[in-house]
């Protein structure tokens, strides 16, 4: 069994900040196949299949801060490895809608990721992060809790619809291939 983990803080307020881009990739994936979520485990959760892979979509709502708490307990249920657990979540030093696939590495100062790492025990699990850019005019807690302007937006959706495809591909390539294909592309 494959999971694939979109970070992002729970409530309409908080529905289309930057900091939920990792919520919005689950979005898409559970819209697009018309699944239905139900809570558990302190998330919304899907149980599916992509491409013949059982996989658990899932979206803590534990918020941010938070987040290893709760794919921890989703871990333990469900007996999966965190190799096979993909978190797509933001990531500031990246330009709006780049891609960065890693098979391990630090927190890089993400508060979400930094719960994950101190809940799993280990930094080794694939992470998708998806750019979201920075502004040094406004304090990076205000500017990840804010929202895209048009011009991002738009550039933002075409990003998504790719981050659907490389989890619809994490469950039929290595990852090692998987960086290879989506790290490269622009």
């Amino acid at each position: 069994m494959k999971c694939i983990v979109g970070l992002g803080n729970p409530g309409k307020m908080y529905e289309k900040t930057r900091h939920n881009v990792g919520f919005r990739v689950i979005d898409e994936l559970i819209k697009r196949d018309n699944l239905k979520t139900q809570t558990k485990f302190k998330s919304e959760i899907v149980q599916t299949s992509l491409n013949n892979v059982p996989v658990l979509l899932v979206k803590p709502q534990t918020f941010m801060n938070l987040s290893g708490e709760a794919v921890r307990l989703v871990m333990d249920f469900y007996k999966i490895d965190p190799k096979d657990i993909l978190i797509i979540y933001d990531d500031l030093d990246l330009p709006v809608g780049k891609f960065r696939l890693r098979e391990k590495g630090s927190a890089g100062g993400h508060n979400g990721m930094k719960s994950l790492i101190q809940h799993f025990g280990t930094q080794e699990f694939p992470r998708l992060r998806i750019g979201i850019d920075k502004n040094p005019l406004i304090p990076t807690p205000d500017y990840v809790l804010g929202k895209f302007s048009k011009e991002d937006e738009s550039v933002l959706s075409n990003a998504l619809q790719r981050a659907v495809n490389c989890c619809d591909d994490f469950t039929k390539l290595s990852f090692v291939d998987l960086m290879t294909k989506y790290n490269t592309q622009e």
